[in-house]
């Protein structure tokens, strides 16, 4: 268990009077217990749930072709099974919780992710309980990150810098967007991350669509390669992406960058506790507009055991709550990316960095590649 972050959600329930929170979310269950099961993510069905009480203790629920990992990762800590294929897994889980002691308490479970079906039954079987919402409660806590989540974003962050780095460096003219992609997933396992997501490949005329994977394409003089990817350790994230080019840059590709770049330094001047969110969104909507480069709805986020994470340096700096603002604090770590997915000229430009909010001001926490200038690929050769 990751002692500090359960003192904290004990802290949580003691001040709105809860008597347990039940993360039941990949997310939030490895945001207590430190691991991921590795099927759950995948197959939603597979409940796996972490229970802390408002004394601090802890306990875990699970399925049965879980179990020997579970127990391997958690040996000291009560763990209840129940069986895929014969089990009702909430009628487990209300008889755990009895055995807790929790038939009468007041519980928070994440409702935005446990199926209303399995809510219903869970509260059919447990009726004298009081059940509400933990999403905003875990939500809160983790957006600021612990030394120990600090230190595995900062390893995570040059694992993705470093990959992408010297995947570009691989690959030159007459290679293609899946030459880039092997070499940077081979990278990315190779410098010690676990896992990996949302792998973005797009070059040339298709570095203008933001999310899209590696395809055929053929490398050609003049290409801008937009390249991003989170690598993944005990389920946290650390996304980079990096802008290079093929040969030369493109006509106008060297000053957007430039002020791209700007764009980047401003950000992390202005990172310090006590910011506004929502300001600032606006003072790099405001750059950005004096290229006549178009907006987008936001240029960072929280990041840490989900890609996204409150706050938004956007719009709506807090998901969910449009027109409200936040404010920066100590040890938030956020992903900023000054970007543009379509600059007008066939290309799209981005910059994405992982940043540590410090006690006065900011770290740069992916600092391997030297993004001054425009990366040119091949340099390896």
């Amino acid at each position: 268990m990751q002692t500090e972050i359960v003192a904290r959600q004990a802290r949580a329930m003691g001040e709105r009077g809860l008597d347990a929170i039940i993360s039941c979310s990949p997310e939030n269950f490895a945001y207590a217990t430190g691991f991921v099961v590795p099927s759950q993510p995948l197959i939603r069905h597979r409940h796996a749930m972490c229970i802390v009480t408002a004394d601090g203790a802890t306990a875990l629920f699970g399925v049965d072709m879980e179990q020997s990992t579970m127990r391997r990762q958690q040996p000291d800590v009560p763990i209840r099974i129940w069986a895929e294929f014969s089990d009702d897994p909430m009628l487990v889980l209300a008889d755990q919780l009895k055995d807790l002691g929790l038939e009468r308490a007041n519980i928070a479970i994440e409702l935005d992710y446990l199926p209303a079906i399995d809510f219903m039954r869970l509260t059919q079987a447990l009726p004298d309980a009081t059940f509400s919402a933990a999403e905003d409660i875990l939500a809160r806590l983790r957006q600021l990150k612990i030394p120990e989540e600090i230190d595995l974003l900062r390893r995570l962050s040059r694992i993705s810098d470093k990959a992408i780095h010297d995947a570009l460096a691989a690959v030159d003219e007459g290679d293609s967007e899946m030459d880039i992609a092997g070499h940077l997933t081979r990278n990315v396992f190779s410098l010690g991350a676990e896992h990996f997501k949302l792998l973005i490949v797009a070059t040339g005329e298709r570095s203008v669509l933001p999310n899209v994977g590696p395809s055929e394409r053929i490398l050609r003089r003049g290409d801008v390669c937009r390249v991003e990817i989170f690598s993944v350790i005990s389920g946290y994230h650390a996304g980079v992406c990096r802008t290079a080019v093929v040969g030369e840059a493109p006509r106008h590709a060297e000053p957007i960058w430039a002020h791209l770049v700007e764009c980047k330094y401003e950000i992390m001047e202005k990172v310090k506790p006590g910011a506004s969110c929502r300001e600032i969104y606006d003072s790099f909507i405001t750059k950005l507009s004096k290229m006549d480069l178009p907006p987008i709805s936001f240029v960072g986020h929280g990041i840490g055991l989900h890609l996204h994470e409150n706050p938004y340096l956007g719009l709506a700096p807090v998901l969910g709550q449009p027109g409200a603002d936040a404010e920066i604090e100590e040890n938030m770590v956020l992903g900023f990316e000054p970007l543009c997915y379509d600059t007008g000229h066939g290309f799209g430009m981005q910059n994405k960095e992982m940043l540590l909010v410090t006690a006065d001001g900011s770290e740069l926490l992916s600092d391997y590649s030297n993004t001054d200038k425009l990366i040119v690929c091949g340099s390896a050769r």
